[in-house]
């Protein structure tokens, strides 16, 4: 039998778990197959408008509204199919190893993320997520986002001081300064050009990682730096 480090390992979800990119695109195809069948144009064309319009740096809603021109259809009935519909997204190989890695070989893994929390719940039942983590903090019902420290005091409120903290997360602007803030050890994964918020490392202490990885597989090299953590393959 394993024994598990004393460590608490929480991750952020969109941009780190899972692209965020991916669950725009199942949203945007939503959206495409709904109009498409309120109009005489195909999904795929409307599908095209609003993925252009978005790397364009423009509002892919009205964009789309503008090329249709209904009436019957709204930017908030295109929001709400967006934040509401059942994503089409997965969780690579290579993440659920890790998953299951930390799993068998942490004492706790959480996760906190900021958003609405039906969907992020929809994110996590598509991911098969929910059942690695023993808690869920979701903004929307824990009633505060990052970068409040409530979020992360939470695990220590719940496990302890006796435990290493670490936290994983990818948004340079926002997810490093409560972390940081209670000596939390904090990891950034590196942008590989497809997030949806733009990271820079020229900041200020209280908002710069401790760590910058390019891959979750690095996540054991970090913990046996840290700790003298078993080493064990994946």
């Amino acid at each position: 039998m394993t024994t598990k480090n004393k460590i608490v390992f929480v991750f952020d979800l969109d941009d780190t778990l899972y692209k965020e990119i991916d669950f725009l695109k199942s949203a945007y195809r939503e959206i495409s197959q709904y109009i498409s069948a309120k109009s005489d144009f195909e999904s795929e064309a409307i599908y095209d408008k609003m993925i252009t319009s978005y790397y364009n740096g423009d509002n892919p809603f009205q964009t789309v509204l503008d090329f249709v021109h209904s009436e019957e259809i709204t930017i908030s009935v295109l929001l709400d199919i967006y934040r509401n519909h059942e994503p089409n997204i997965s969780l690579n190989a290579s993440h659920q190893e890790i998953l299951t890695y930390l799993k068998t070989n942490v004492y706790k893994i959480g996760l906190i993320t900021d958003g609405r929390s039906i969907q992020q719940r929809s994110k996590l039942k598509a991911l098969g997520l929910t059942e690695y983590f023993d808690d869920i903090i979701i903004s929307e019902e824990f009633g505060s986002e990052k970068p409040n420290v409530k979020n992360f005091n939470f695990y220590l409120d719940k496990y302890g001081e006796n435990y290493k903290y670490i936290y994983i997360g990818d948004n340079t602007k926002k997810d490093f300064i409560a972390p940081n803030a209670l000596n939390w050890i904090s990891i950034c994964l590196r942008d590989s050009g497809e997030n949806i918020h733009k990271q820079t490392f020229d900041l200020e202490k209280k908002l710069k990682p401790l760590f910058v990885i390019n891959s979750l597989k690095q996540i054991p090299e970090i913990l046996k730096k840290l700790n003298n953590f078993n080493e064990l393959s994946l």
